[in-house]
């Protein structure tokens, strides 16, 4: 068994969640084991390790988990990408398609400082309309997105296509 199917074997599938015909994979088993956890982690932040990265973007709400356990491996500031009205000061919004309707993120506006190296981090790349809506938040911030990094890939939905040019690394893909 590879470490990645090590990984893959500690997160559970769970049918018909949140909607009939959707196969669920639940992270929480993988966060519940140590040793999977600890090599999960590993595996988003070793190739960024001597990459001069300033700050973590970690998206809501797995997002903030592995991202600020990324930015203390690396060495990096962390901030936190929220929904709407989570935070308590001066933000920007960037609202984005969804298959029916819209959704919103937002970031205070002094998160990112103009010119700074980011890594943005979240525990799943699907459709990618979230992560193109962190993309530009940290763009219009000043922000250099140096790259986008994902615990899960679900390859047959296409999120890469939304990313362009940004260099993308997945631990997992299903």
């Amino acid at each position: 068994m590879t470490n990645m199917d090590h990984l893959k074997a500690k997160i559970r599938n769970v049918p018909d969640f949140p909607k009939a015909g959707i196969l669920f994979y639940d992270i929480t088993t993988l966060m519940q084991d140590a040793a999977g956890f600890h090599a999960a982690i590993d595996a988003l932040a070793t190739p960024f390790e001597a990459q001069h990265i300033d700050l973590v973007v970690g998206v809501e709400s797995r997002g903030f988990i592995f991202g600020a356990a990324v930015a203390d491996r690396i060495g990096a500031g962390f901030s936190p990408v929220r929904k709407p009205g989570k935070l308590p000061s001066t933000r920007v919004t960037e609202t984005y398609d969804l298959e029916y309707g819209t959704d919103s993120l937002e970031m205070h506006d002094d998160a990112v400082a103009r010119g700074q190296r980011v890594l943005i981090v979240d525990d799943l790349l699907a459709t990618g309309g979230t992560a193109k809506a962190t993309v530009d938040l940290v763009t219009r911030l000043g922000g250099t997105v140096h790259a986008l990094a994902f615990l899960i890939e679900l390859v047959g939905l296409n999120g890469r296509q939304r990313l362009g040019n940004h260099t993308l690394h997945t631990v997992l893909k299903y």
